[in-house]
């Protein structure tokens, strides 16, 4: 089955009760049972819900995954992850990550005799230096937020697996439209729905997917005795959000290559971070691994000062001056004070996280008005 026929039809049945083509929102707690134990798979909705239920079954399906599991927020989805863990364990991420991430491992993770390793993961041989035989799991970024790095999710499966260690990808950035990273050796595939996947700045959620038997029996274990589902509402959203994801993607890649190719060529900035650029670094494997390079882009000023880029993050008008990012509305942010403040500032310089850096949620409005609106705004 195709993407765009996947997107819309993938764990979506009529209601087999009233025949209803959406699947209805199961607003209820618990279930009536015949008899003690008798109770057609549901019991309690934390436990299971038939909204919850379909729209996992549409995640696995986008990630070709055995497995979904969707929880109440992405960081819920990590915290997960995280207690898969225990104490003398050691984890590998990349060293430009998001802050949220960052935050849960080292503030609260790090604090259960848990250790953290944060190494450029676009050089295959740092990640082995610190590879061991406490090594439990390698967490990744790709294209990593917000410097848009791309890691060679191949090569780094092949020393997950040499070191038997889980390597789960936050797959956040690219979206299962643009990249499959079960399909190219990763064990786990992690997604802020709350971005792409719902689409519409309306659900936050996270989501969880793999094919491996066991590692699901143990999230779906965690998922339910720690509780951090997401709600009937919430699933209902998103299931309606990503029967359009292929094309609000492609939308999101047009005008994403229009932008960054616009800022590359702008006098008044110095550096575009985005990974469809051909002779840099990442180019190569972004091409063999992704379908396109989606509509994240990070950029820097030529006066590189904070209060220059202050001064445009205040004057644009269509890119909202907003947290996330992946809606349909194109936003703007400044990360060294908002998604990554908790990582500390001598640690985010060492990426090139530098305090003028901006980034770009591109979204899907007409590509001559937000061209419009950045020029009104660089000047």
């Amino acid at each position: 089955m195709k993407f765009g026929t996947k997107a819309i039809h993938a764990g979506v049945e009529p209601d087999p009760s009233t025949g209803a083509i959406m699947t209805p929102i199961f607003q209820t707690t618990t279930y009536a049972q015949a008899s003690p134990g008798n109770n057609k798979g549901f019991e309690y909705s934390r436990t299971k819900n038939p909204t919850r239920e379909a729209l996992q079954k549409s995640f696995a399906a986008l990630e070709n995954a055995k497995y979904g599991l969707a929880f109440a927020s992405g960081m819920a989805a990590t915290d997960a992850v995280a207690r898969l863990l225990k104490p003398g364990d050691e984890v590998v991420s990349t060293n430009d990550l998001y802050g949220g991430s960052y935050r849960l491992f080292t503030k609260i993770f790090a604090h259960y005799g848990i250790k953290f390793h944060f190494v450029d993961m676009t050089s295959i041989d740092e990640v082995k230096k610190v590879i061991n035989d406490q090594t439990k799991l390698i967490w990744a970024e790709t294209p990593t937020n917000p410097m848009m790095k791309v890691v060679d999710i191949v090569a780094l499966a092949k020393v997950a697996k040499s070191s038997n260690a889980i390597l789960a990808v936050d797959n956040t950035f690219a979206t299962p439209y643009l990249q499959n990273p079960l399909d190219l050796g990763a064990d786990l595939v992690m997604h802020s729905v709350t971005k792409y996947l719902a689409g519409h700045s309306d659900v936050v959620m996270g989501a969880l997917m793999t094919s491996n038997d066991e590692l699901n029996e143990q999230l779906a274990f965690i998922q339910n005795a720690a509780g951090a589902i997401a709600g009937p509402q919430d699933c209902f959203l998103v299931l309606r959000g990503i029967k359009t994801l292929h094309l609000r993607m492609q939308r999101h890649c047009e005008n994403g290559a229009a932008v960054a190719k616009y800022l590359a060529d702008h006098p008044k900035v110095s550096d575009v971070f985005w990974p469809g650029f051909e002779g840099t670094p990442q180019y190569d494997i972004a091409s063999k691994q992704m379908r396109g390079f989606g509509g994240m882009i990070s950029f820097i000023l030529k006066e590189d000062h904070i209060e220059g880029a202050y001064q445009v993050l205040e004057k644009l008008n269509i890119f909202a001056l907003a947290e996330s990012l992946g809606g349909v509305e194109s936003l703007c942010g400044h990360p060294a004070t908002m998604t990554h403040a908790s990582i500390p500032r001598e640690e985010r310089l060492k990426t090139g996280l530098k305090d003028s850096l901006i980034r770009l949620s591109v979204g899907i409005e007409d590509i001559d008005d937000l061209i419009a609106d950045l020029e009104q705004a660089i000047g």
